[in-house]
């Protein structure tokens, strides 16, 4: 029997695991991407990215990401490769717990491990955080942070070495809607013609699909920081400190270690409007002075700490900060696969898993991802 044949446009976290599910499932896999996997546009470029099953209530990312725990786990073995550093994550709850206190049923149901740790144990694990404010935290031991670029370099290595297709071009969808569509024109002159097509194309899946998609894909800019650590002081590496949120008026986060390249700490507050192609990647001086003012008072043995190195990423934000996963709606062999938003990564492996499924049995994308969802609300 002739292959299913399959393009999928764009090799990052989600098009990247998509393609290689695809190839496991016995398509002819061709991956395009303009600038190649984990490149430093993409929103998968960069050194980490958190690994977390804490949600919030009734939605599917915590089952999600312990579907992920296991594929990575899996894909570490069978490569020989690390990418997940289970070093724990420290969900801190401060004023309003809602959502911490939704997480834990989801946690329980999908299995992941955690503990609940009062004001007292959190002081005493872990000294060197200031938990003035905190009421409780959400401890996930198994949990942690994984390398991001060298993992979409994996992912994409791998799906070679099993007899995929890869290609760095730019894709155009001109003409995409029209009746007489033939087939992907690329920028090296060439056209793709295959059974489906899969466009996982993270901040610009807006951009090419101005109609379908549009502002429902917002890339804002994202100033990340590491900052080096006290000489001969450990308290503020991987072997001492997990991974952290602190889920306040702004949610910040951190990542102690990876291969001595600082203390990182990030504002997930979404940022300005900003172009992932031509967008200057300088970080703000005022997004600087808020990390700084914040490092002083919830690690204090970090203030005054000199910047080491920064990173300007984008997220691409879906307006309710959920995925997108659907058919174009007026092509039915084409599938628009994006909205990370910020926590897309980690999800990628079974993301990629369950995309490889609905595109080769013609299967129906949970309601949680369809587009139809942003019309009923925007009609209420």
């Amino acid at each position: 029997m002739q292959k299913t044949q399959v393009v999928v446009v764009g090799a990052s976290a989600f098009g990247g695991w998509t393609a290689l599910c695809l190839l496991r499932r016995g398509a002819s896999v061709a991956l395009i991407d303009n600038w190649g996997p984990g490149n430093s546009r993409a929103s998968s470029g960069g050194e980490t990215r958190v690994i977390r099953g804490t949600y919030g209530p009734n939605q599917p990312y915590t089952k999600m990401a312990a579907r992920a725990l296991e594929l990575w786990q899996e894909h570490e073995h069978r490569w020989q490769r690390q990418f997940l550093h289970r070093i724990g994550v420290l969900w801190m709850a401060a004023g309003d717990d809602s959502f911490e206190r939704g997480s834990l049923a989801e946690l329980r149901a999908a299995g992941v491990k955690y503990e609940e740790l009062a004001w007292a144990d959190l002081e005493k694990r872990w000294p060197q955080i200031n938990f003035a404010g905190v009421g409780w935290a959400i401890y996930e031991p198994e949990s942690g942070y994984l390398t991001a670029r060298i993992a979409c370099q994996a992912v994409v290595d791998g799906f070679i070495a099993e007899g995929g297709e890869f290609r760095q071009a730019a894709a155009s969808t001109e003409g995409i809607d029209g009746r007489n569509w033939k087939g992907l024109a690329l920028s090296d002159g060439t056209t793709l013609v295959a059974d489906q097509y899969v466009f996982a194309c993270g901040p610009w899946l807006g951009r090419l699909f101005p109609q379908v998609i549009g502002d429902k894909i917002r890339p804002t800019r994202q100033d990340v920081f590491f900052f080096g650590t006290p000489p001969g002081d450990d308290r503020f590496e991987e072997r001492k400190l997990p991974v952290w949120a602190d889920h306040r008026e702004h949610f910040l986060y951190g990542i102690p270690g990876n291969q001595g390249r600082g203390f990182k700490i990030a504002d997930d507050t979404r940022g300005p409007e900003f172009d992932p192609s031509s967008g200057e990647r300088v970080v703000s001086s005022a997004t600087l002075k808020r990390v700084r003012d914040y490092m002083a008072f919830r690690f204090p043995g970090m203030k005054d700490a000199p910047l080491v190195e920064t990173r300007v990423c984008q997220y691409e934000n879906s307006p309710d900060e959920g995925f997108i996963i659907d058919r174009h709606p007026g092509v039915d062999n084409i599938w628009l696969v994006g909205g990370g938003s910020g926590h897309g990564f980690k999800h990628g492996p079974a993301l990629g898993e369950m995309v490889a499924r609905l595109v080769m049995e013609h299967g129906d994308p949970l309601a949680a991802f369809r587009l139809g969802r942003f019309r009923e609300r925007e009609s209420r």
